[in-house]
């Protein structure tokens, strides 16, 4: 069985910002030998997240107002008692951002068929940054034969 493993790098915009990745993951394929097997789409960090869905504007920012509902930035939330627990002199009040990345999901497991991924035709890896602008990388392992 042939591995390769890449990192994907991404610059954020600030606040809840959605990247459709699966060009650069189709790139990372490309680069290997292997025709049947699966890429693994890992996210890095505990306020990203990673989900397969259309890649589409309109919905992309129904999905946004979606997750500020279910976690709104403006609550009252215990991590957010910076002053209670040691941090970095940087560190941002996001409890609703680790929120958030808990209602999505840390990975991916796409097929590959025939040296493709097997997405539908509507169906695109996005990564979901909750909580930039930030640099994120997303973890890409491609294993098969």
């Amino acid at each position: 069985m042939l591995i390769k493993n890449e990192l994907i790098e991404v610059e954020t915009a600030e606040g809840v910002s959605i990247y459709n990745i699966t060009p650069q993951i189709k790139t990372i394929l490309a680069t290997t030998a292997i025709q049947n097997g699966q890429v693994l789409v890992f996210s890095r960090h505990t306020t990203t997240a990673l989900a397969i869905n259309e890649n589409e504007e309109r919905l992309l920012h129904d999905i946004k107002v979606h997750l500020e509902k279910l976690a709104p930035p403006d609550e009252k939330y215990l991590h957010n008692d910076l002053h209670l627990r040691v941090v970095p002199p940087d560190e941002p009040m996001n409890a609703h951002s680790h929120l958030m990345a808990m209602m999505l999901s840390s990975s991916e497991v796409i097929p590959v068929v025939d040296g493709k991924l097997a997405l539908g035709t509507w169906q695109s890896v996005l990564f979901f940054d909750l909580d930039g602008p930030r640099t994120r990388s997303v973890f890409v392992q491609v294993s098969g034969e």
